[in-house]
């Protein structure tokens, strides 16, 4: 084959969650197609027409976002961010691929929320995507249609133990879902808190006149995230064993409950996200409305949770760190629960920041690198079932690659992040370390540091079942 269709990328530190090596990276057809140790005779025979200098830089898989909902309708709204738009900001900070939630609305087929979720981003993405399923309504044709999902791709199921009215699943729907998951190879998602005790809280704490934004995390307390935690494990053993993830862990009690069943051996495992390793409830605290930009389920916690979030990320009773990225316009849209926290529509913005403010973990001595890739990259696209195509650096993968300057510094803000939010949650936050190139199967999205990607390079990726279990 001629050069002509071939990229090498020379000079960089090819970091994965396996290895890190001083080597060449050949492309060819946006697939990896070689890699050669820097300065070898194998190196030097890697031609191509197209040459990408990463001296002095990383080379990284693109990262793998687990959790986003872009467009997602919300407390009478709905998510900031487009397909495009959500996309588009993906890649400016690293990351190629995104799993979304298609929703079934109650009463409707799985086919319809999943169809409906195809049509907002068909066409629209600037990198590669796939679709989680959230149940909103358990039956005998929704638990058929679960099969038909997993054989065509669509492996992973989320449910809710919150939002009693909107997506409130009880514990015999819960248990007939894992029970078919347990049968099919799909993987139960958990959005872990007992939302039928947070309304009483809620209805308590208005009636006391208890309506700013920092009485959301009160309400939603720790304990209620860990009793459904741990409820959430046990209907999973009753189900056979059935594989669960639990999403955006927040609590020091939580990882507890995820580290006490894995020690049992079984296949439980947990998501969380750069706002709780980050941010406290000290920002929801913020006077005037300001703590509404923070407002987001589960909610954030007192710091001294954060040790504890760390430290399942290193001892891997935390697999993965997604962003939850749920973003709404302060202006018009978090305003819609000024005197009344219950109406804020609940989400951060942060599918821009996850790479980066991982990256500073490094820095800060809080992770490997090698475990940054594990986190952000390879346990996702494991987990998921988008491994080895996605995820890693390695001959027949995608060439989803990112050239990374970890000495560049910069200041994360509103007035240069690309996401469609008129706010950031990290506003002022300084970080070490930027995305210089971004490359989606081989073409480039990010190109030194501009845009030249397009909607609609991002191809809709088919999954197979989880890769991930103990």
């Amino acid at each position: 084959m001629s050069s002509s269709s071939r990229t090498v990328i020379r000079g960089g530190l090819v970091v994965t969650a396996a290895d890190e090596l001083h080597a060449d990276v050949l492309i060819e057809d946006g697939r990896v197609a070689a890699l050669a140790a820097s300065g070898t005779p194998a190196a030097e025979s890697l031609t191509a027409a197209h040459t990408l200098d990463a001296t002095g830089k990383y080379v990284i898989p693109g990262g793998v976002d687990a959790h986003t909902h872009m467009e997602l309708p919300f407390g009478g709204t709905a998510a900031s961010d487009t397909f495009e738009t959500g996309t588009r900001a993906a890649a400016w900070g690293g990351t190629t691929t995104i799993v979304d939630f298609a929703v079934q609305a109650v009463g409707r087929s799985l086919r319809d929320g999943l169809d409906a979720w195809h049509a907002k981003a068909d066409g629209q993405c600037a990198v590669d995507y796939s679709f989680h399923m959230i149940l909103s309504d358990v039956d005998e044709n929704s638990l058929k249609e679960m099969d038909l999902l997993v054989d065509e791709g669509v492996s992973s199921f989320k449910l809710f133990m919150a939002y009693p009215g909107v997506f409130y699943s009880d514990d015999g729907k819960i248990l007939r879902a894992m029970q078919r998951a347990s049968g099919n190879g799909g993987l139960i998602m958990m959005h872990a808190e007992n939302g039928i005790a947070i309304d009483v809280l809620v209805e308590q704490a208005l009636a006391r006149g208890e309506t700013d934004p920092r009485h959301h995390g009160e309400v939603r307390k720790v304990l209620l995230e860990a009793e459904a935690t741990h409820r959430a494990v046990q209907l999973a053993r009753v189900a056979g064993g059935a594989p669960l993830y639990v999403v955006h862990v927040s609590a020091e009690e939580a990882v507890a409950e995820i580290a006490a069943a894995r020690d049992k051996g079984l296949d439980v495992f947990g998501e969380t996200c750069p706002q709780y390793l980050f941010l406290s409830t000290d920002n929801l605290a913020e006077p005037g409305f300001e703590g509404a930009k923070y407002v987001c389920s589960t909610p954030l916690r007192p710091r001294e949770h954060q040790a504890a979030l760390w430290r399942g990320l290193r001892t891997n009773d935390l697999q993965v760190v997604s962003t939850d990225h749920c973003p709404f316009c302060f202006t018009g849209q978090k305003e819609l629960g000024r005197g009344d926290f219950s109406k804020i529509p609940n989400g951060l913005p942060g599918v821009e920041n996850r790479m980066d403010l991982l990256h500073q973990a490094v820095v800060d001595g809080h992770i490997s690198r090698r475990r940054w890739i594990e986190i952000a990259c390879a346990a996702p696209a494991r987990m998921f079932g988008l491994y080895p195509k996605k995820g890693t650096i390695a001959p027949g993968a995608d060439a989803d690659i990112v050239i990374y300057d970890p000495h560049a510094e910069q200041v994360i803000s509103a007035e240069t992040h690309h996401m469609n939010v008129d706010y950031s949650a990290y506003e002022g936050k300084r970080v070490t370390g930027r995305v210089e190139t971004v490359l989606s199967r081989g073409e480039p999205v990010i190109a030194d540091r501009r845009f030249v990607g397009r909607a609609g390079h991002g191809a809709y990726t088919p999954r197979s079942t989880c890769q991930y279990l103990n």
